[in-house]
């Protein structure tokens, strides 16, 4: 891989990070309601497939457990 293309790679990798990690922080410290949780898990989801198509699955091991983890510990979930 060039280099060009690796730090494309990375910078979109950053992109992503810093979004769930702003997700995250919105879901826990705001008052929203589970269905508004569930909306932003889902922007974020697409914004993740759009920035790397062909990673989805990756996305799905990732990240979303960590959203489900928050999301079950601040509404009490099991």
């Amino acid at each position: 891989m060039s280099d060009t293309l690796l730090q494309e790679e990375n910078r979109k990798i950053r992109k992503l990070q810093f979004l769930v990690d702003f997700a995250l922080a919105y879901i826990a410290q705001s008052p929203v309601s589970l269905e508004e949780c569930h909306r932003v898990v889902e922007g974020v989801r697409q914004f993740a497939y759009n920035l790397f198509p062909d990673k989805k699955e990756t996305f799905e091991l990732i990240y979303v457990p960590r959203f489900r983890r928050l999301i079950a510990e601040k509404y009490h979930l099991d």
